[in-house]
């Protein structure tokens, strides 16, 4: 039974439709009904400041890609041919930058962008007999104030009834991967943790924290307070980040190499397990800050006895920063939601930055050419109006799926084209029929329309039946085609052209994205790992800090989490490795800052000598293959620290830490060896490149 949000949600949505089909017969606009497509998009996610940005993003985009088609028409109206080929050329350039980006309202602009061109240009040359300068302002101008008029509608009915705020999600996000974090952390810091718990965790905290930032840039939409909130957001994607890379050393260490712990120390981690879990359980939070400053207390006692080994220096120190990373954390989360309430906060940190790969934009530029292509060559050789739909529904719906990985795609198409093929019925058997019957007054054709619409939405109001809903609603729109006349919808063999042109252009859309997936796993494997390697090269230079690292290496740990989980035999090693990456980072940050102060040229040529060889290093040990790259610079970087009489701490902390790293890259070649014999890894060849 649908619950109360979903009721309320698909009530919304129809009266928005109802307002932006009233608004746009008003103006006796021609097509009102791409106004309720319009509509459709943004109840996507209805949320105010997601309507608002999204609002933006799609009149942003209309204009653009208006504005592109009145030049494209204005210069090239008599060659068809180059029109045709400067708008596929224009729909993969939109096509592969929306690749470039995330969040889906940018990535929205670019679909809207590239469908306004398609449905000005197209509907002018559908009709070469009537073309003139002026009739081509008209169709441009209707057809933007069409998409826009949706646009404001749906703002409209966002802002005014029932409105939700992104503020809220934000908090239940942040709360979610906070809660997740504590729960990998704790099964990370336990002896008896199963390898798929701590995947299972990692896999769910990393898509919490994408949620979390995707949805950051929509909160500024909603008050004064919305960039101190986005920035609170992003202060708890980075830290968590900084847990997570920390929290590996003690676990693969007690895995690997558990007579390296003293009795105190495992006794200390056990305690740091428990209190962890209490933290990921609990809502109080004074309960829980109490909680992390009591360990960090533990930590720095422990850290100040004289009878630790370098390593167990080391690793001290890497569980204060650790429980310092996770005070802030719950400060992050405790301003957020002061923040609610007016406070004042000055948290700062990085954004997220998607991961951006040439490769990946100019395969979802070609599909998107190819599908477009492949719909103009059918325009062209059947001479059919209704062809048009090819053209449209299939680039819209290109652009908007790209993103996603190729089995969540096919998924999403087949759901797509399920609703679909219940829309076309509904639509010549019912709405068209009763609307045939009817006055043709207004409030019967928003009764009629009003009923399929609020089932529809409802699907759209749940995640997994949304590409249902979308497949639903949208059709069952452009083949009524409600407007101030209706005499070609309600006859039978328009519709039904229509109706074909829509299910082909969909199938033509599932094949090309099913033959045409985009570089394989083992190849994207290999380019991210390459990309983390030059990222090692590069952190703690200037303006390379480690909110530049972490912000870099969600999307990425994200990404490789997603290519491998349908690689289950590789036993989850890649995700391994890319958390390995990201550990390294932050190694390499707290070397460079231990060293901080003494001047001395041989000592940072040593460093970067050192930095690059531990970024081969890396790349190495995800062949399988044991490095000893670093073992003669850091010899030499402790014999130059010595003589410059560097203060002894700071010495056995490296020591300890480049003992801790030759055991982490044994570790790595290892566990790639023994996968190795199972099958070949997809790391085989990384050195080539």
């Amino acid at each position: 039974m649908p619950n109360r949000t979903s009721l309320i949600f698909a009530f919304k949505g129809v009266i928005s439709m109802a307002m932006a089909l009233y608004v746009a017969m008003w103006m006796d606009l021609d097509r009102p009904y791409w106004a309720l497509v319009s509509a459709v998009f943004l109840q996507v996610r209805p949320e105010t400041g997601m309507v608002l940005e999204k609002t933006v993003c799609q009149v942003l985009g209309t204009l653009l890609g208006g504005t592109f088609a009145l030049i494209i028409l204005n210069f090239f109206l008599a060659y068809s041919s180059i029109v045709l080929f400067c708008l596929a050329m224009w729909l993969c350039l939109n096509a592969s930058l929306s690749s470039l980006v995330r969040r889906i309202n940018f990535i929205y602009f670019f679909a809207t962008a590239s469908v306004t061109p398609c449905i000005i240009i197209l509907l002018t040359m559908a009709t070469p007999e009537t073309v003139s300068s002026q009739s081509i302002f008209n169709i441009a101008q209707e057809r933007v104030s069409e998409i826009i008029v949706g646009s404001v509608c749906a703002m409209l009915v966002s802002l005014i009834l029932w409105p939700q705020r992104v503020e809220k999600v934000l908090q239940q996000h942040a709360q979610h991967a906070i809660n997740e974090a504590m729960a990998y952390l704790a099964v990370e810091l336990a002896i008896d943790g199963s390898h798929e718990q701590r995947h299972a965790h990692i896999d769910s905290t990393l898509e919490s924290l994408t949620a979390l930032n995707d949805d950051s840039s929509a909160v500024v939409f909603e008050g004064p307070n919305g960039q101190r909130q986005a920035r609170a957001a992003t202060v708890i994607c980075n830290k968590i980040l900084s847990l997570v890379a920390v929290v590996q050393i003690f676990g693969r260490l007690q895995r690997d190499n558990p007579s390296l712990f003293s009795d105190n120390m495992k006794t200390l981690l056990q305690n740091l397990r428990e209190d962890v879990g209490l933290i990921g359980s609990s809502d109080d939070f004074d309960e829980c800050y109490t909680l992390a400053q009591q360990q960090r207390r533990k930590w720095r006692k422990l850290f100040d006895s004289d009878e630790l080994t370098p390593l167990e220096y080391r690793l001290c120190r890497n569980a204060e920063e650790m429980v310092a990373d996770l005070v802030i954390i719950l400060r992050a989360y405790r301003a957020y939601r002061a923040m609610s309430g007016g406070e004042a906060s000055s948290l700062k940190a990085s954004s997220l930055i998607p991961y951006r790969d040439p490769l990946v934009a100019l395969t979802t530029g070609f599909r998107t050419f190819l599908v477009f292509s492949i719909g103009a060559g059918l325009w062209i050789g059947t001479g059919s109006p209704a062809a048009i739909m090819l053209m449209i529904l299939p680039v819209i719906f290109s652009i908007m799926f790209a993103r996603l990985p190729s089995t969540v795609v096919k998924k999403s198409l087949r759901g797509v084209l399920i609703g679909a093929t219940m829309a076309i019925p509904v639509a010549i058997f019912y709405a068209l029929n009763l609307i045939a019957q009817s006055s043709g007054d207004y409030p019967l054709l928003v009764m009629i329309l009003g009923v399929p619409l609020f089932l529809g939405l409802m699907l759209l109001s749940h995640r997994a039946l949304l590409p249902y809903g979308l497949g639903f609603c949208i059709p069952f729109v452009i083949l009524v085609q409600p407007s101030n006349n209706m005499t070609s919808s309600l006859s039978v063999d328009y519709t039904a052209s229509n109706a074909l042109a829509i299910m082909t252009g969909l199938i033509v859309l599932y094949w090309v994205f099913k033959l045409f997936s985009g570089p394989g796993m083992a190849l994207m494997q290999q380019r991210l790992f390459m990309v983390t390697r030059n990222d090692l090269m590069k952190v703690g230079t200037a303006h390379h800090d480690l909110d530049w690292f972490n912000a870099r290496m969600c999307d990425r740990l994200l990404r490789l989490s997603s290519y491998e989980k349908g690689m289950a035999a590789q036993g989850r090693i890649v995700t391994d490795l890319a958390l390995t990456g990201l550990n390294l980072g932050h190694l390499i940050m707290r070397i460079k800052k231990w060293v901080d102060g003494i001047s001395s040229e041989s000592l940072t040529q040593l460093l970067q000598a050192w930095q690059w060889a531990l970024a081969e290093s890396y790349v190495l040990a995800a062949h399988g293959e044991t490095p000893a790259l670093m073992n003669p610079v850091y010899r030499q970087i402790i014999a130059a620290l010595e003589q410059q009489q560097a203060p002894a701490e700071n010495i056995a902390m490296i020591e300890g830490a480049f003992e801790r790293i030759n055991l982490t890259f044994e570790r790595t070649a290892k566990m790639v060896r023994t996968a190795d014999t199972r099958q070949k890894s997809p790391t085989a060849s990384l050195t080539e490149h």
